[in-house]
Parts: C-alpha cells; sequence; structure tokens
C-alpha cells in the first residue's frame, strides 16, 4: 500500500466525517439514542453476518474456479483474504478500479501465476457481470417505479447507472457469443475515432481494446468448457449478492422497523446502481445522501434513519475496510508448487 492509497483512505474517512457530522448537526442526539434504545442485537450481529458470508461465498467462487485435482490445497485464509484486499482497494480508488489489480496481487502472494490469476479473475468477472445483469434487469422492472414516483431527481442518476452497467455487460456478452461481429464494430468504432483524434492514439486505443476482446473471449471459451465449475461459481455468486443485498433490510430488522425484504432490497440495489456513476473513492457523500433519501419511505423518525444509514455504511463499507487492511498485513504462506 502507497501514499497514494493512504490519501484515499484519508479522503474517505474526511468525506464520511463531514457527510457524518453534518446529519449529527441537524439531528439531535436524543433523536438517535431513542433509536438506538431496544436496538435488536441479534439482528446487527446477523448485518456483520451477511457481509462475512458475501465475502465467504467471493473466497468460495475463485477456489472452485482455481481448484485442480494434481495440486496442494490451499488453506482457506489465502483465499478469503483476496476479497476482503478487494473490498479495501474498491473503498480507496475513484470508482472502485483499485479492487481488480489488488486481487491479481493477492493471488500472486498466495503462489499463483500471474496469468492463471488473471484467467480465474477474467472467470470470475464473466460469471459476477451476468448474474449481476439478472439483479438489476429485475429491479428496474419491479421497482423503479417506487423511485420514480417520489424520488424522480434522483430516479435519473439511477437510470444513467443502470444503462452503463447493462451497456457494459451487453459488451461482454457480444465478446462470448458475438466475437467477430464486437471485433469488426469495434474496428468500425476506431476508424471513426481517427477522424476526431490523432492516428497515433486511435491505434493505440485499438490494439488494446482488440487485445483485451481476444483475451477475454479466450476465457469465455474456457468456461463454457468447465460446466461444473461454472455452475457451482454461479449458485456462489447468487447467493454472495443475496447476502450483501440483504444488508439494509437486515439493518431495518434491527432498528425493530417493518418492512418488506423485496422492496428493501430492490431500493439497496437502485443505491448500488446510483453509487457506480459517483468519482469519488466509496461513493463517499453521494452514498450517504441517497440511502437517506430512498430509505424516507421506510423510517419516519429521521433519528432512526441516521442510525441505519451509519450502520449500514459502516457494515458494508468501512468493515471490509478494517478487514482487508488485516488481509493485506496478514500474507498467506506461499507455495511454489501452485502456479505449476
Amino acid at each position: 500500500m502507497n501514499k497514494k492509497h493512504l490519501w484515499g483512505i484519508l479522503i474517505v474517512l474526511a468525506i464520511s466525517a463531514f457527510v457524518l457530522y453534518m446529519d449529527l448537526k441537524s439531528t439531535p442526539l436524543s433523536e438517535i439514542l431513542k433509536a438506538a434504545h431496544g436496538l435488536n442485537i441479534v439482528a446487527l450481529i446477523m448485518v456483520f453476518g451477511l457481509m462475512l458470508l458475501s465475502y465467504v461465498c467471493e473466497a468460495g467462487i475463485l477456489a472452485t474456479l482455481a481448484h485442480r485435482k494434481e495440486e496442494p490445497k490451499r488453506s482457506a485464509w489465502s483465499f478469503l483474504r483476496i476479497p476482503i484486499i478487494q473490498a479495501l482497494f474498491n473503498a480507496i480508488t475513484p470508482m472502485s478500479t483499485g479492487g481488480q489489480p489488488s486481487q491479481l496481487a493477492a493471488m500472486i502472494q498466495m503462489g499463483m501465476e500471474g496469468g492463471r490469476s488473471t484467467s480465474i479473475l477474467l472467470m470470475k468477472f464473466i460469471i459476477y457481470q451476468i448474474v449481476v445483469l439478472f439483479a438489476y434487469v429485475f429491479t428496474i422492472i419491479f421497482g423503479f417505479h417506487m423511485v420514480m414516483t417520489k424520488f424522480a431527481g434522483l430516479a435519473i442518476f439511477i437510470a444513467i447507472g443502470f444503462l452503463i452497467h447493462v451497456s457494459s455487460i451487453i459488451f461482454l456478452l457480444a465478446i462470448m457469443f458475438a466475437y467477430h461481429f464486437t471485433k469488426n464494430a469495434t474496428n468500425a468504432l476506431m476508424n471513426l475515432l481517427e477522424k476526431f483524434f490523432k492516428k497515433e492514439c486511435v491505434e493505440k486505443w485499438r490494439a488494446a481494446t482488440l487485445e483485451k476482446i481476444d483475451t477475454f473471449y479466450a476465457e469465455s471459451q474456457k468456461l463454457k468448457k468447465e460446466k461444473k465449475k461454472l455452475i457451482v461459481a454461479s449458485i456462489l455468486t447468487v447467493l454472495q449478492l443475496l447476502f450483501f443485498y440483504s444488508i439494509p433490510f437486515m439493518v431495518l430488522t434491527a432498528l425493530n422497523v417493518p418492512c418488506s425484504w423485496a422492496n428493501v432490497t430492490q431500493m439497496n440495489i437502485m443505491i448500488i446502481m446510483f453509487m457506480a456513476i459517483i468519482p469519488i473513492p466509496g461513493a463517499s457523500g453521494g452514498a450517504e445522501y441517497s440511502f437517506q433519501t430512498l430509505f424516507s419511505t421506510f423510517v419516519s423518525s429521521h433519528g432512526a434513519l441516521i442510525l441505519a444509514m451509519f450502520i449500514w455504511r459502516f457494515s458494508t463499507y468501512f468493515f471490509g475496510m478494517i478487514l482487508g487492511i488485516f488481509g493485506w498485513i496478514f500474507k498467506p504462506k506461499k507455495d511454489k508448487k501452485f502456479g505449476k
């Protein structure tokens, strides 16, 4: 972890502290203490339990995709530290750009060869994006009307986030199932860009994009051949997202707020879509604002809403950062045979 990452942590903490200060400034402490009175401790523990289960499922996905009969077994910690390190670097880099490189670094630290690590992460990424696509489409169809009727302004940003996600997923699926068409379309786009940008720059973009398309296509074909791994990893991905998406419902349950799991979960997925377009480490500021805006439909007390936001943000964001720091410090024992 370098100075750039430490600055990321400081920026996140500063913005989050400012947001919390503004909330506490406008909300009497007595209201928050009243909301905390009678807190369901079992449900509160389950909030963090769901987050941990989400990490365990992600570690299971990586272990499944990495499994080979001829290789020695790796420790559970060597795989578990990968998602929590990703959580740390997702949190401290703009638009979560540090997550993938940090996972790759963690896998190399456990003795896995870099090319194979990249291959496994790509396969995991393909499965994750396909499952997420279904979750987003389902949410937009059945839950978007709740936002449109009450929060039209925020609905626009959620729609933009949805379009960005779906566009990227469609592009990935096009590579998998329409490889030659995608390459031709990419070349046509680059030819068009040459009319507006320097030819040298466009050629660099063309080479980098086509290389990524070829790599992604090769990995997707490998994945198709390993059907058993594909099924197990897909099931674990569904469970991972269910655990993660259910956290706000458990937070409200901890505060004894009656609510529907389906409605709360749909709202949470839309918050995640909105957070994706905020170019600040951890979407700080925007995440808190969107949570308070959307979840005000479920929580009548402002003090309870602030407390719910704090528990949600800490469990899904700062909890992962703390675990990720420990994951980065305590490295697994490196086995040189693993990469062979």
